[in-house]
């Protein structure tokens, strides 16, 4: 009986747990929200983890999430430079901590591509005051001025909620043809993992101790055109 209360009590801590994430699973564009997984690529976790952060710096799986370095099936879409998309969750942001947004060029087709090149920083929302950007959608721009090519287009929310234990990331990854570019080569640039560290500021903070004003987001410095 007691093996049956202990199993019972496990796997209502596994649905509690899976409760409280979330993942960046549909992609829209030029106005069009399309259907779940089509641009993004799909995490290899079971079906209950699908939404589960990861939490290892060291691990290639903070690329664009576990089982992410390969395409599995995942379509490219065409996007112009300056257009402007949106990463909309299964479930708002439950966790307190900054978005942030990145872009990796493949060196060829994107869908071959396993994140191992170069990141650069496109845009961070951090804290206003006490406040997190906790949202169901983000929505931003592909920089004008990035050369033309494929692409992996990264967005990642770093949950701080829980100081002392390590921080959680949730990632996803689309797959985006940018066309109509320009000549600008990005930099700063980071390899991932490498763009974080464990003694950095950002990574490190308790966010209920102290003021936020002065707070930098984890990674390399945003890169603009």
């Amino acid at each position: 009986m007691k093996s049956l209360l202990h199993l019972a009590a496990a796997a209502a801590f596994a649905v509690n747990s899976v409760a409280g994430h979330y993942i960046f699973q549909q992609f829209s564009a030029g106005g069009t929200q399309y259907p779940v997984w089509k641009y993004i690529r799909r995490n290899s976790n079971p079906a209950w983890l699908q939404n589960g952060p990861v939490t290892d710096l060291s691990s290639v799986d903070l690329r664009c999430n576990v089982g992410g370095t390969v395409s599995n099936g995942t379509e490219t879409i065409t996007m112009k430079a300056g257009d402007q998309f949106t990463f909309t969750l299964d479930t708002a942001v439950y966790h307190a901590g900054p978005v942030s947004l990145y872009m990796s060029k493949a060196p060829g087709a994107v869908a071959d591509y396993d994140g191992s090149g170069p990141w650069f920083k496109i845009f961070d929302w951090g804290p206003s005051g006490s406040s997190w950007p906790m949202r169901n959608s983000y929505t931003y721009n592909i920089p004008r001025c990035i050369p033309d090519g494929e692409y992996l287009l990264r967005i990642q929310q770093l949950g701080l909620h829980n100081p002392g234990a390590p921080p959680q990331f949730y990632i996803s990854c689309a797959q985006v043809k940018v066309t109509n570019g320009g000549s600008t080569t990005p930099s700063p640039t980071a390899q991932i993992p490498g763009f974080v560290k464990s003694t950095d500021p950002g990574y490190t903070v308790n966010i209920y101790n102290g003021n936020l004003n002065n707070y930098v987001v984890p990674g390399p410095r945003v890169f603009t055109c």
